[in-house]
């Protein structure tokens, strides 16, 4: 951008510089065959100061009024009394301000106003030169197509600003929607199994002390899981994208984290994978989506449905990969965390399932329990798969 930005003052400044040549050939020539005003020289550097100005914050409206008063004053004045030729510089100034006050002013009444000024000066300017009406006509003319095509690339800029910025934002409010899910998809599953255990331990203080240390185990062991969470989320964002899994190494990983869930509460969870779906070969980031799926499928289990038996299964159908969660109505009543209800795990999973060309559908089972499937895109899958 930067670049970008010197190379446009330095072509400004070779467009000035001729255009200010051409002045001074221009009057250098008149002046041979008949005395001419030097007021066209004056109202070329005028002009190129006012520009100079208008790159100033809070300038650009101000002096491009001043410049359009100056040379509508000019105009008249030299039309009616002393005629005299078009200042090149004066021109181009014009409508680089025209370019500009359409890309850079805010207000659009403001936008408005200015260019209704700046065109009538621009197509004014032949009059200075008090020729037959047919060739002011002419020369009013040529100034309106210049005019046109200044206010074109000036709209031009402007919508090229905009679609900027609104990419701009969009991607910082992915961003933000991004590392939402990462942080309640990491920390909400281990939180939500220490609140869940110490109010277990709670229950059964008075009952069944002996229990009480497996239980703090698991909290202990939760805890610790928590921190590797956050770490693996820090160097989540460090990185562009998830590093590769192959299809032997992700089943793993879903093993680990189905024996994880039955381990550090008590909800006992099944892993089914089908032949087929062990040898499906998946993009890095339909991994990383059916992983945060089924952790927020198991979270929302052992949240709602304390102590229901819990199954994971992963099967393809028709070429896409089916990841079903599903829970048996509750054994007992679910508990109340002490930060209250979350409301954001299913708006989550559809977000990223989206995001990797998957549809997720979440709702009551026919047995009263809670079922979470995603259809996710394959890279490869076998032939007696299809």
């Amino acid at each position: 951008m930067e670049y970008r930005a010197r190379l446009t003052r330095c072509v400004l400044c070779v467009g000035l510089g001729l255009a200010g040549l051409s002045d001074l050939q221009m009057y250098r020539d008149a002046e041979l065959v008949d005395h001419l005003p030097v007021h066209p020289l004056v109202s070329g550097p005028i002009a190129v100061l006012l520009l100079w100005l208008s790159f100033r914050r809070g300038a650009l409206e101000w002096s491009t009024g001043i410049a359009v008063g100056g040379s509508l004053l000019l105009t008249t004045a030299l039309g009616l009394t002393h005629p005299a030729w078009v200042s090149m510089l004066e021109t181009s100034c014009l409508l680089i301000l025209l370019v500009r006050v359409i890309y850079r002013v805010p207000r659009p009444a403001a936008v408005v106003a200015l260019c209704a000024a700046l065109c009538a000066a621009l197509t004014a300017l032949p009059v200075r030169q008090a020729l037959e009406p047919h060739d002011v006509y002419d020369g009013a003319a040529f100034s309106g197509l210049l005019a046109s095509a200044a206010i074109g690339l000036g709209f031009y800029l402007r919508m090229l600003d905009g679609r900027r910025t609104a990419a701009i934002a969009a991607a910082r409010h992915n961003e933000r929607l991004e590392l939402a899910r990462e942080l309640h998809d990491f920390v909400a599953h281990h939180a939500t199994a220490i609140v869940i255990q110490a109010q277990a331990a709670r229950t059964i203080r008075e009952t069944a002390p002996e229990q009480i240390d497996g239980i703090l185990e698991n909290i202990e062991r939760a805890g610790v899981e928590t921190m590797e969470s956050m770490n693996h989320l820090v160097s989540l964002l460090r990185e562009d994208t998830p590093p590769p899994v192959q299809p032997g190494e992700f089943i793993a990983h879903l093993t680990k984290l189905v024996a994880d869930f039955s381990r550090s509460g008590d909800s006992d969870a099944i892993l089914r994978v089908t032949a087929p779906a062990r040898q499906v070969l998946l993009t890095s980031k339909v991994q990383l989506a059916i992983q945060r799926v089924i952790l927020e499928a198991l979270t929302n289990a052992r949240r709602h449905a304390p102590g229901a038996p819990v199954t994971v299964s992963v099967t393809v159908r028709k070429g896409r990969l089916c990841v079903e969660v599903s829970n048996k109505a509750p054994v007992e009543r679910p508990r109340v965390l002490a930060a209250g209800g979350g409301g954001f795990g299913l708006v989550g999973m559809r977000e990223r399932v989206a995001g990797v060309g998957g549809e997720l559908l979440a709702g009551t089972a026919a047995d009263g329990g809670w079922r979470v499937a995603g259809i996710f895109p394959t890279v490869i899958v076998t032939p007696s798969d299809a």
